[in-house]
This record gives structure tokens, C-alpha cells and sequence, in this order.
């Protein structure tokens, strides 16, 4: 179950779609600045989901949406992130354009934004994980999944730090044809999250 769960969430995350950006907004850095950057995007990252995911039922709670209407709405949100990643505009979607890069290149941290939130954690990323703390109640199950979370976090940190190595071995024809394939398997995992979220509302408004 565990190693599921971190397979749709580093499919929805895609650390491999932040190299290009995370290269080319650390072109100035020394190895060692390349690094800590590295660390902190990773640390950021895991506090912004471990916090959403704790915290998200209760953020439903008080604006009053239903979890079945919140994962129909996520699961378009990570149909459309599918999208962009099949169609190459995974930074677009993620409302990181020319002008934000443009500020994140005179910024003295670009581990928070735009790298952390809004490049890596964000919508889909967020919507999945409230999903998983409704459908599993039970907190060894919680917590479980929480570790996924810091392995995610893990993950996109050895992502980043190896960016100089992935982005020479694979090229930018070699990380979009991977990107594609994620967009596959993330639109994929967005509409079975619209049908699970559709059919609950409608098994509910039918009672």
C-alpha cells in the first residue's frame, strides 16, 4: 500500500519536471550552494504536505466541502497536471512563467518559492494527500503514510541534488520523454480520483 501511495504522489509531484527550472535558476550557484538549496526545497516541501495533510480535513471542515467533492475537484486538477506534462507545459501549469522566473533569478532563496510551492508541492499534490487521510482512519495507517511524505521529501532532494548529472544524462529530450510518461500515469491516477469522488457523491445524493 505504502509503496503505491509514493508512487502517485511522486507521480503527481514529478521531481524530474523541477530539474530544467531548478538548473536554471541555480546556473550562478557554486556545488555547495546547488546543495543546501537542494535541502531546503526538500525540507519545505515535506513541512508544506506533512502540514496539509494533517491539517486539510480540517480546512474541508470549515469552508464546508464534502471529501467526495474535494476529490472529484482534485482528481481534475491532476487530470490537467497529466495534461501539461504530456503536452510539455508542466512549468505553465504550475504558474511559474517568464516573470517569475524572471524574480526568482534576482531572489537570494528560490528554495521556498517558486521551487518548493508552487513547482513541486501544489494542488494535485495537496488534494491527494487529504484523500488519503479520509480513506485511512486508522493513525499507524497515518502515520505510515506521513513517512511516505518525508521519503517523497527525501526523494526530491536527491532529484535536485543529482539536477547537473540527470540533465547531462538524459538531456531535455530524455527528461520531457520521461516527463510524458509521468503525465500518463498522473492523468490516469486523476481520473480514477474523478470517478471515486463522482460516484461517492452520487451514491450519497441517491440515499
Amino acid at each position: 500500500m505504502f509503496i503505491a501511495i509514493f508512487a502517485s504522489l511522486v507521480s503527481v509531484v514529478n521531481p524530474l519536471g523541477a530539474v530544467p527550472l531548478f538548473l536554471a535558476l541555480s546556473k550562478d550557484y557554486t556545488e555547495k550552494e546547488r546543495n543546501h538549496t537542494a535541502l531546503q526545497t526538500s525540507v519545505y516541501f515535506t513541512l508544506i504536505l506533512l502540514a496539509f495533510f494533517l491539517a486539510g480535513s480540517l480546512i474541508l471542515g470549515f469552508f464546508g466541502i464534502n471529501v467526495n467533492a474535494m476529490r472529484a475537484a482534485g482528481g481534475l486538477i491532476i487530470l490537467a497536471s497529466g495534461y501539461s506534462l504530456l503536452s510539455g507545459k508542466f512549468e505553465q501549469h504550475k504558474a511559474v512563467d517568464q516573470k517569475v522566473k524572471q524574480e526568482a533569478m534576482h531572489k537570494s532563496d528560490i528554495s521556498f518559492s517558486p521551487m518548493a510551492m508552487p513547482m513541486l508541492s501544489g494542488p494535485g499534490s495537496i488534494s491527494l494527500l487529504i484523500g488519503y487521510y479520509t480513506t485511512y482512519a486508522d493513525w499507524w495507517l497515518r502515520a505510515g503514510i506521513m513517512g511516505v511524505i518525508v521519503f517523497s521529501g527525501f526523494t526530491v532532494y536527491l532529484t535536485l541534488r543529482s539536477s547537473p548529472l540527470l540533465s547531462k544524462f538524459l538531456g531535455e529530450g530524455g527528461l520531457k520523454a520521461v516527463s510524458r510518461i509521468m503525465g500518463f500515469i498522473v492523468m490516469s491516477i486523476g481520473v480514477q480520483y474523478i470517478i471515486n469522488g463522482g460516484v461517492a457523491l452520487f451514491r450519497n445524493a441517491m440515499l
